[in-house]
């Protein structure tokens, strides 16, 4: 048992580096998640305004967002932004900007559905009662589509902790990266330590995805009686 696979995790830092790793990961989605909830509220609030322009470049915003993997997002903006821009940003919040921008785009379809959802006669109260628009969506239209809006957030919100990890394409220290590092620095005294590494990576994954995505069924489960 000297030289099991499973003593890699705890030979020397090992262990604390995948933790520290899977903060990174974390933390990063965090960030990303709170700045595109916010911006993808705005944006899926003027979605459902009558003027066609802005509709209609919001639309290209979802799209390109939709069409251009998430991947290719990191590279532009850690390898083409900074030049182009003069951005000195650390790669993590190069991270940070490619993953808002697209949880923006992806949350403020779900905005505009929910918002879209809520029945015609609260609007009509609310502009009967002499609500501006920006009262209207704040004390009638958003409360009521946050319920209906939740299910989607979380789903998208499991979405975002699953992709980062693309982050080690962008030479990141999430817990991929810091896995593969692992890997190879021991490849000789644990061949068999890829199957651990990987293994607890996938458990790290499973214990925070897996309690969202059943919050999620739950929820929506709970809105269709």
């Amino acid at each position: 048992m000297a030289h099991s696979g499973i003593n890699v995790l705890f030979e020397g830092t090992n262990f604390a580096r995948l933790m520290g790793g899977l903060w990174t990961a974390i933390w990063i989605a965090g960030i990303s998640l709170v700045l595109g909830l916010v911006l993808g509220t705005i944006l899926g609030m003027l979605r459902t305004l009558k003027s066609k322009i802005i509709r209609f470049i919001l639309v290209l915003y979802l799209e390109f967002f939709r069409i251009v993997p998430t991947v290719v997002l990191l590279f532009l903006a850690y390898y083409i932004l900074p030049r182009q821009f003069n951005i000195n940003w650390p790669a993590t919040w190069m991270a940070v900007l490619a993953f808002t921008l697209w949880v923006s785009a992806e949350f403020s379809d779900i905005v505009r559905g929910a918002l879209e959802s809520v029945p015609e006669h609260q609007r009509e109260s609310g502009l009967a009662l002499g609500l501006s628009q920006w009262q209207l969506f704040r004390y009638v239209l958003l409360p009521q589509a946050v319920r209906l809006e939740l299910p989607a957030t979380i789903n998208l919100a499991t979405r975002v902790i699953k992709t980062t990890s693309l982050l080690l394409m962008i030479s990141i220290m999430d817990v991929i990266n810091v896995g593969q590092q692992i890997i190879e620095a021991n490849n000789q005294t644990y061949p068999t330590g890829v199957f651990w590494v990987y293994g607890l990576i996938f458990i790290l994954y499973f214990i925070i995805d897996y309690p969202l995505s059943k919050w999620a069924k739950h929820l929506t489960a709970k809105q269709q009686y």
